[in-house]
């Protein structure tokens, strides 16, 4: 499924019925069909019991009551009662049953697509809200594990019970049974035209609910914008909107809901009073009994109840198709691995070569944000990227990271084409300090390690005094075992960067990234690090990008990149002495400076 074709289903509450994806639901039965077994073994046992009981009262009346026998009227009263006890038995370890399926269901289909989330390109994720990705894990998941769980065991059960009913009315009274079948087509407009209506209003409710949802994340996102700009009455007003369609879309539902049912009530009482009057003038002519005519009503209640459930059930149905088509046209999604090709390469430790070979690249096809790119990177080599925002610096990283493939050429490490080698291989060699710092919740420790789990204390103490991050810790609480907040939301910007610094040295990567690192560290402790700096990075390639041209003055070769294209390099002395681009950005800045 394409880009187009997943942003046109994203909003659909339902979608057509599709064979191919129903029957890919029932897959995720497979591995459960004891349990799948078992659960339709109690709900026919069940129906048998539920079927059973018409036919007892009838004889407890024509054969107990009717005729006075005392000691026939207790027999059967036991056998109801203790046909109850079983079936109770047999309710609640059905519903146990169904439960356990359906949440096993839920389980297995959100891990998979979570894993496969997980390992996507980051192209996939360019245009797509988060929001609407957590909807896919959670609502869409919900509705499709409804459907392979509870939702066919319903339909299965109702259609078994609906033809032993018939066929139960026809076998006492084909007669009677034609006439109770009268209401059919009422009941049948009811339940389509009504019906539907209702689901389509609740489904505009649950659209009101997202974008109300919608609105409220964005207020406290964006809360501290919304202040500083006193905008707090145009942002009010904005959510009364949305408050106002749903208290509409809900009076709507509402409305025709109480509409339905009554209608729908209104349909059996019709049926019912059709039949008791033509059983009563039967009964009158002692054609057939009291209880034979009270069987008869009870089966007819029975009767209409698989026709509501069939309604209900095919709503689910069409409910989980339209969720099926966008979980899995995420799960059809290629992963990284998957697009670029079959061919992986184990990489051994790495020197740290880096050769991007006539690289043109764009995060969209018409529009190219690198335009025929080439340079070579030494082992050890440590190259600074400056340049205007938007030339292409940021794109050089996330190709280097392999976030994302050329367009065209090829990006090779050691003389291997990214393209072709395994990720995890890579990646693990890898460093990166990117300028919107990503702290996770949990302790400082947990985020020292998380790119190295097996890292000694010794070594996370090393890591930390060397990224000057050892003096905020031992401030906190409990040092190294001090709780973080999400986002690390507890830490000052410069903590937070100093933590991601720490973090990358600790995992010893042979090919280290930074990405604006030091943009949020006050200028004594960029002092300090960049002391460091030139011991830290000795024996691995570094690519450093920094607005702040004092950041980069002592690297190896600086790329000052424009309009997607390398226009100069050199050393600092040697593009100072050039007189071009980088001469102007740093005679700019020492201006600004002094």
């Amino acid at each position: 499924m394409s880009e187009f074709d997943l942003d046109l289903v994203e909003e659909a509450e339902e979608a057509p019925f599709n064979r191919e994806r129903f029957v890919r639901i029932l897959r995720y039965t497979k591995p459960y069909m004891k349990t799948v077994v078992l659960s339709a073994s109690l709900t026919l046992c069940g129906i048998a019991i539920n079927l059973a009981e018409p036919l007892l009262l009838r004889s407890a009346i024509d054969k107990g009551i009717a005729a006075r026998d005392t000691a026939t009227l207790v027999r059967i009263i036991g056998i109801l009662l203790a046909l109850r006890i079983i079936n109770l038995f047999t309710q609640r370890t059905q519903i146990r049953t169904v439960n356990f399926l359906g949440q096993r269901i839920l389980y297995d289909l959100r891990q998979e697509l979570f894993t496969h989330v997980e390992s996507l390109p980051f192209s996939f994720f360019d245009h797509r809200p988060v929001g609407k990705i957590i909807s896919r894990l959670t609502n869409d998941v919900n509705h499709i594990g409804n459907l392979a769980a509870s939702g066919v065991v319903n339909l299965a059960s109702q259609l078994v019970s609906l033809v032993a009913i018939v066929a139960i009315m026809l076998a006492m009274h084909w007669k009677m049974a034609l006439v109770s079948f009268t209401s059919l087509p009422l009941l049948f407009l009811v339940l389509t035209k009504v019906r539907w209506a209702l689901e389509s209003a609740w489904g505009d409710t649950r659209k009101a609910v997202g974008e109300i949802n919608a609105h409220l994340n964005e207020t406290v996102q964006g809360l501290q914008v919304i202040q500083a700009f006193g905008r707090e009455r145009l942002n009010s007003g904005k959510f009364s909107v949305a408050n106002r369609k749903y208290f509409g879309a809900y009076m709507k539902a509402t409305k025709i809901d109480q509409t339905f049912w009554p209608l729908a009530d209104l349909v059996g009482a019709i049926g019912t009073c059709t039949v008791v009057a033509y059983g009563a003038s039967l009964v009158i002519k002692g054609e057939i009994s009291l209880g034979f005519i009270l069987a008869f009503e009870s089966y007819l209640g029975k009767f209409w109840g698989p026709f509501n459930t069939f309604s209900r059930v095919w709503s689910q149905i069409l409910s989980a198709m339209a969720s099926a088509e966008r979980v899995f046209g995420i799960l059809d999604q290629p992963t990284e691995s998957e697009e670029a090709g079959n061919v992986r390469v184990e990489l051994p430790r790495i020197a740290g070569e880096v050769v991007f070979d006539h690289v043109t690249f764009g995060y969209r096809t018409d529009n190219p944000v690198l335009h025929d790119v080439s340079f070579t990177v030494k082992p050890g080599e440590t190259i600074a990227l400056v340049g205007p925002t938007g030339a292409g610096k940021t794109t050089i990283i996330n190709l280097l990271a392999r976030f994302y493939l050329p367009t065209e050429g090829k990006v090779l490490v050691d003389g291997y084409d990214l393209r072709e080698v395994d990720l995890a291989s890579y990646r693990s060699q890898l460093g990166i300090v990117l300028q919107d710092t990503f702290i996770f919740s949990g302790t400082v420790l947990d985020n020292l390690k998380f790119g190295r789990l097996d890292a000694t204390m010794e070594e996370v103490e090393r890591a930390v005094e060397a990224a000057y991050a050892k003096g905020f810790i031992e401030d906190m609480p409990d040092k190294y075992l001090s709780e973080v907040k999400e986002r690390g939301t507890n830490l000052s910007t410069g903590q937070r960067q100093l933590l991601a610094f720490a973090r990358a040295l600790l995992a010893d990567p042979r090919i280290l990234i930074l990405d604006e690192a030091t943009s949020s560290i006050d200028p004594e402790t960029e002092r300090l690090i960049q002391k460091a700096i030139k011991a830290l990075l000795k024996g691995r390639t570094a690519f450093i990008i920094a607005h702040r041209l004092s950041t980069v003055r002592a690297a190896d070769r600086i790329m000052v990149i424009d309009g997607g294209k390398i226009a100069e390099q050199g050393t600092h002395e040697e593009l100072v002495a050039a007189g071009g681009i980088y001469a102007k950005l740093y005679e700019a800045q020492f201006r600004k400076a002094s």
